[in-house]
């Protein structure tokens, strides 16, 4: 069969293998060597089911028509007999739909021939055994079932007899698949009608019943499969003759829908999808930056095996105001887009590497921060898409029954792109807005993939839920941005796209279609607040980068939202001035950034505390505290609250403690005032927080969806790699036509040196080829230690080396004198 395939390819133009090449991209992975190689890879099991799992159901029903209508001694089919069994059943599909199937079955080569020869690739066999749901031959089986099945009336009256308990059985074997295991000693019990034949046992079930099953095999409807032990679960199988008769209603290859099921649904109002949707955007970010602020506060430690530990993951939720599920979801989606990673901390051997390791934020997290917010959330989507995690297993047991905790390496899934992918192109294909049910959107998956969709319903879920927590649906429906969004990262996956995101608009620095599109339905950000009599202040939008940064220096977040509310306090105004903000800069900034007039009680708080601030003087004696205020002095050192700083009286200026500098500052300011620290030199030392960030990490922003996939090569590439392909099979021809002498002229070397006479002829053959310009066939062992053979034409011979020509490549070769092990002159 592999000889018949690779015939076939052989005789088909250049432009129908790079066809089959891009439809099946992994036969290019690694290059194949000839014709014969790619034949044989094309059948193996792992390609054909690469192929198998891409075709949708109807696809594959007519596939398993063409399994079931082939001739038992050629082994083949016909266009013809396919057509006919998949328009049997009651609502036959149009003769054009099945034919359009057939050609893209022949297109992949899973069937290959002439339309009244079809073969099919015996490797689907090997990956789906029963084909349409359908057992096994009657005569493969069991000679009396095959009796039985021989004749049909009494096929039917037999069947007519059978219990309604037995023909439940019958019915869910008949659907698929046809082979059920049964407990043990059921195929021992009596049948029904022959209770009494035996007693109560706990084998039986306890009370002596009727067994359908053992009733189904004793009436040869069903055949024992002989299982590996005796002790095992006995198996059963439904002959295809039984299971095509209990078809007849629907058809041999069950109901046909030539189409994807419809979506009920009505579809909602576009822009209502959208501002849904661009509303939860604006949640996202927010929240993802409150989340690693927090990290940036509180860094979260690494387990041993990996992962934040349950209860970090509690506290960050808890911190943020959120469940643990989105928290989880954020911090993983934050963690594949670069914003954060761990922090190995040098000097202690508990952790794991010899070191603990602290998850935080990394150094590209400020520039996410100085971003839009619609480029942000662009950047999470893009790590959500294709990051190789499935968050959905946070939480769960692993097969260890221990908790998968998040970033752990047991949420790692390389299919998680993929499946993603695949449940947002359902709703990508639906009319824009229109918002399917998950039950809908997994009837759609199952027709449009039914091989990788099986077993998956809860994945498929999992990624719906995400999209409308990230804000890449709205209301249910894709929104319109989302959809942009998966257009330009299934385009990188496209023949001749970017799949390494080299001319992405995000990498140049300019915004995509999507983060426009998000941008024009996000409220515009404000550059400035309104201040209120009682000190809040109330931003009426998103702010922009450098207002928040200001807003975080001088007041404090009360709530948040589309319009956020701040409020300024002592607090604030004295972290203000820690950090190097002026009174007079406060006054301006309140009064650039306000659209209404200043109240006085904001000015005359900026004033109260930037008189009191810098008043007292830290430094380390341990620490030692100066002012000129003799008066305000004597007051700290009657102050019964600062007891525990054992303050001592250096100078009528100076006061001392042996305690640390921050310790001193931390208990002046509890008790109310507003000291600051200073050098050596008595300069203000400046108080900002000293941020702490994790090493850089590159995204995955520019992965491709499906890490599985092989890459799809553009038709000029594929072009190529047939004339290489090509090359491979003449060079595989020349070789079988060499002489006997060549090609077993190293037949000798596993045993022994090559007998000196037959080296000296071989060199005396080249020389006499150099000076004739003659081609010579040449017989070597390569660097592996096998024989090959090639037609060349020497050049020269010299210091040790043959300098040839090969002829049908073009190439100059060298060979070493003492690997050459014949050498004949071609005819």
């Amino acid at each position: 069969m592999t000889t018949s395939l690779a015939d076939h390819l052989r005789s088909l133009p250049d432009e129908s293998l790079a066809a089959l090449l891009q439809l099946r991209p992994d036969l290019v992975v690694p290059v194949p060597a000839d014709v014969s190689a790619l034949a044989i890879r094309a059948q193996s099991r792992v390609s054909v089911a690469r192929a198998l799992d891409g075709l949708d159901q109807f696809t594959l029903q007519i596939l398993d028509a063409a399994r079931l209508t082939r001739l038992p001694d050629e082994g083949t089919t016909a266009t013809d007999a396919v057509l006919a069994m998949a328009t049997t059943g009651p609502h036959p599909p149009a003769p054009t739909a099945v034919r359009a199937a057939v050609g893209r079955l022949r297109a992949l080569f899973l069937l290959y021939g002439p339309e009244h020869a079809l073969h099919v690739v015996p490797a689907v066999d090997e990956v789906s055994p029963y084909p349409a749901g359908l057992g096994r031959p009657a005569a493969e089986l069991d000679p009396r079932t095959a009796a039985l099945c021989a004749d049909p009336a009494k096929l039917r009256r037999t069947l007519l007899a059978a219990p309604p308990s037995a023909r439940a059985i019958l019915d869910r074997l008949a659907a698929g698949p046809p082979v059920g295991s049964v407990p043990p000693g059921a195929l021992q019990a009596p049948p029904i009608g022959a209770q009494d034949a035996v007693l109560a046992d706990p084998t039986n079930g306890g009370a002596p019943t009727g067994s359908p099953v053992r009733w189904l095999v004793d009436n040869r409807l069903l055949v024992a499969v002989p299982a590996g032990s005796s002790t095992a679960s006995g198996t059963v199988e439904l002959p295809r003759e039984v299971g095509l008769l209990l078809r007849r209603d629907t058809g041999p290859l069950g109901p046909l829908r030539t189409s994807p099921p419809p979506v009920a649904t009505p579809p909602r109002e576009p822009k209502a999808v959208d501002s849904a949707g661009a509303g939860q955007t604006m949640e996202v970010v927010r929240h993802t930056e409150g989340l690693l602020e927090q990290l940036a506060a509180e860094p979260a430690p690494v387990l041993r095996s990996g992962g934040i530990g349950v209860r970090d993951l509690r506290r960050l939720a808890r911190t943020a105001g959120l469940d643990e599920p989105t928290t989880a979801l954020l911090l993983e989606v934050a963690y594949a887009a670069g914003l954060a990673g761990e922090l190995e901390m040098p000097g202690s051997t508990t952790g794991r590497y010899g070191a603990d390791q602290q998850v935080l934020p990394t150094g590209g997290y400020e520039v996410w921060r100085a971003a839009s917010l619609a480029q942000r959330w662009e950047h999470l989507a893009r790590a959500w898409l294709t990051m190789t995690r499935q968050v959905g297993l946070v939480g769960r047991r692993d097969d260890r029954d221990r908790p998968i905790t998040a970033l752990s390496a047991e949420a790692e899934r390389a299919s998680a792109p993929a499946t993603r992918r695949a449940v947002l192109g359902v709703l990508a294909d639906l009319e824009p807005a229109t918002a399917a049910s998950p039950e809908e959107v997994q009837a759609l998956l199952d027709w449009r993939a039914p091989r990788r969709s099986r077993g998956r319903e809860a994945a498929h879920r999992e990624v719906l839920a995400e999209a409308a927590q990230l804000g890449v649906t709205g209301l249910g429906a894709l929104t319109s941005y989302g959809r942009l969004l998966l257009g330009e990262l299934t385009s990188a996956d496209e023949p001749g796209g970017d799949p390494l995101g080299l001319h992405a608009d995000v990498e140049s620095g300019d915004p995509s279609s999507a983060a426009r599109a998000l941008d024009a339905l996000l409220p515009a950000p404000v550059d400035h607040f309104l201040v209120q009599a009682d000190l809040t202040v109330v931003v009426p939008g998103p702010p922009e980068p450098a207002l928040a940064a200001e807003l975080e220096a001088t007041t404090e977040p009360e709530s948040a939202g589309g319009a956020s509310v701040h409020r300024v306090t002592t607090a604030s105004v004295r972290r203000a001035l820690d950090a190097g903000y002026t009174a007079d800069d406060l006054h301006e900034l309140f009064r650039r950034r306000s659209r209404t007039p200043v109240p006085q009680g904001l000015s005359y708080l900026v004033d109260d505390v930037a008189r009191k601030h810098g008043g007292l003087r830290v430094g380390s004696a341990g620490a030692y505290l100066r002012s000129d205020d003799e008066a305000l002095l004597t007051e700290v050192l009657a102050d019964r609250r600062l007891e525990s700083l054992t303050l001592r009286r250096l100078a009528p200026t100076v006061l001392s403690t042996p305690y640390q500098v921050s310790r001193m500052l931390g208990a002046l300011r509890d008790a109310g005032y507003a000291p600051v620290q200073e050098d050596g030199t008595g300069g203000t030392m400046l108080s900002r927080p000293r941020i702490r960030r994790a090493p850089a990490r590159v995204g995955v922003t520019t992965r491709t969806l499906d890490p599985l996939a092989a890459p799809k090569l553009p038709m000029p590439r594929l072009l190529g790699v047939v004339e290489h392909i090509r090359r491979g099979d003449a060079a595989a021809r020349a070789a079988r036509r060499a002489p006997a002498v060549v090609r077993g002229g190293a037949a000798g070397l596993g045993g022994g040196p090559v007998p000196a006479h037959t080296h000296s002829e071989a060199l005396a053959v080249l020389q006499q080829a150099v000076r004739d310009k003659a081609l010579v066939w040449v017989g070597y062992v390569d660097a592996h230690g096998a024989t090959a053979s090639r037609l060349v034409k020497p050049v020269s011979i010299g210091a040790g080396y043959l300098r040839a020509e090969d002829e049908r490549t073009e190439m100059l070769h060298t060979f070493a004198l003492h690997r050459i092990t014949a050498a004949v002159l071609a005819d």
